[in-house]
């Protein structure tokens, strides 16, 4: 996909077997609005000057350092410097990452709760194995390179791993992780913060103020990365747009479509054509 105007492009592929996918782009400018992610996201630059914001900090990469980005972290994107910035980015699924590492008898890292120690990290080894395995996987190398590519990568993705702090499981935050899971639960009903307060037995002013404290985002905003997350595993296997949008509390298929569009730089259209790009087995 090349937008001739601005000459950004995205060239997005997909794994059948594993549902990794892969994304290589060049943008100028503006490139993503904040938006989050169910997967696990390694990646790397490979030309200019990316900055984003994610966990509330703004971070600069350039070639040779690594992003890692744990599920649910928010981040935007854009390019400070004339020329544009072209970056290669996988995305892990939970789930699957999740059977990979027991099997191997290593840490979970694929939870929401799990947190990378650095989003950047000038890691050499850690740099080149994201880069391999990105290569296997996006250029359709055979099976075994992208097992054993893969088998390295994660080993080496288990040493950038934090524990959550003890606060995480404090009342508050086990009160706030409950109002996500009720936003989850009813994330195609029109809910308001009256009703939602009244769910979670705390007033709207409070509950805004500390979910906000809690996750960098107010209640609404969260539920839409929700609903975007959500719609692109419903894409992803085969449900049609106008479907997926009354499925995940989206207005009509526009609206969906232009949330979309802001934060994937794709329409939902796209994306799920893009998904029959799969790799061969």
């Amino acid at each position: 996909m090349k937008d001739t105007k601005s000459g950004d492009w995205l060239d997005f592929r997909r794994d059948s077997e594993s549902g990794i996918e892969s994304v290589s782009a060049h943008f100028t400018g503006h490139a993503y609005d904040p938006h989050d992610h169910d997967e696990v996201l390694v990646g790397f630059t490979h030309q200019g000057v990316q900055r984003f914001r994610c966990h509330r900090t703004l971070h600069t990469s350039r070639p040779g350092r690594a992003i890692l980005i744990e599920p649910g972290a928010v981040h935007d994107g854009h390019a400070p410097e004339t020329g544009g910035f072209t970056y290669s980015m996988l995305y892990l699924p939970q789930s699957w990452v999740s059977d990979r590492l027991a099997q191997r008898g290593l840490a979970d890292i694929s939870l929401i709760e799990a947190a990378f120690r650095h989003t950047l990290t000038d890691d050499e080894t850690l740099f080149y194995a994201i880069q391999q395995t990105f290569f296997a996987f996006h250029h359709r190398e055979g099976k075994l390179a992208r097992d054993q590519s893969m088998d390295r990568l994660l080993s080496l993705l288990t040493r950038h791993i934090k524990a959550p702090p003890a606060s995480y499981k404090s009342d508050t935050m086990l009160l706030m992780h409950r109002i996500r899971e009720i936003l989850h639960e009813r994330m195609a009903d029109d809910i308001g913060l009256d009703e939602l307060s009244s769910l979670a037995g705390i007033d709207r002013f409070r509950l805004s103020r500390q979910f906000y404290k809690a996750f960098g985002q107010t209640p609404h905003a969260w539920l839409v990365r929700l609903r975007l997350r959500s719609a692109r595993a419903l894409l992803a296997h085969g449900q049609e747009p106008a479907l997926v949008a009354a499925q995940v509390g989206f207005a009509d298929q526009s609206h969906l479509g232009r949330w979309f569009q802001r934060a994937y730089r794709m329409s939902p259209a796209a994306f799920q054509q893009q998904c029959t790009n799969v790799l061969s087995r």
